[in-house]
């Protein structure tokens, strides 16, 4: 379980298919307080850490990505030298500052625009459209990771705002119009929407 709250921006270094597909990602996270098995969420998704090293890279770990992590997210489309947005699994007792987001990517969505509003980014995104009935002004989302307030809902397309903050410590300050994006919506709006159904029949 996570809270959004990026802590960390890593980068891909390495790539390699061996069965599934083998990444190694540099961090600036110790990696003697990673335990082996750890979850950590890269950009959105939960994977878990195998090798903690540190040697002439730097810090890194490694995950395993399966084909249907690679065909549900973005991570299919990730190369070496991409940064991502990393956070380690909240522990009893840590402060909750974002929302909880379990690192489970419920689709992919894109960014249709980026805009300037006063010193923070106003961005817009499509979702896909079995995924927009969850997302509602004022409530939770998680996109690439990130804890975000929606701001406007149109349809499939939502805006939400970003502080000068967040563009500095997450990797949404390198963001274009036309990246795609791991969506998971608030677990909350997820259950409310299934109970309605109950209620229905």
């Amino acid at each position: 379980m996570f809270t959004g709250l990026i802590t960390d921006i890593g980068e891909v270094l390495e790539i390699r298919q061996q069965g599934d597909t083998w990444l190694k990602i540099a961090c600036t996270y110790d990696p003697a307080t990673i335990a082996e098995g750890a979850s950590i969420c890269c950009s959105g998704a939960c994977l878990t850490a195998l090798e903690r090293v540190q040697d002439n890279d730097g810090a890194w770990f490694s995950v395993e990505a399966s084909q249907e992590t690679l065909d549900k997210t973005t991570l299919g489309t990730w190369q070496v030298g991409t940064k991502i947005n990393l956070e380690r699994s909240l522990c009893l007792g840590d402060e909750l500052g974002g929302h909880l987001v379990s690192g489970h990517v419920d689709g992919v969505g894109a960014i249709t625009s980026i805009k300037p509003e006063g010193a923070s980014q106003r961005l817009r995104f499509k979702a896909p459209d079995e995924l927009a009935r969850f997302i509602a002004p004022k409530g939770s989302i998680a996109l690439n990771g990130t804890s975000l307030t929606v701001n406007e809902v149109e349809g499939a397309e939502f805006g939400v705002n970003l502080i000068p903050h967040s563009l500095e410590v997450t990797t949404w300050g390198n963001a274009r119009v036309g990246d795609r994006v791991n969506i998971e919506i608030d677990m909350l709006a997820r259950y409310v929407a299934r109970l309605a159904e109950f209620q229905k029949v």
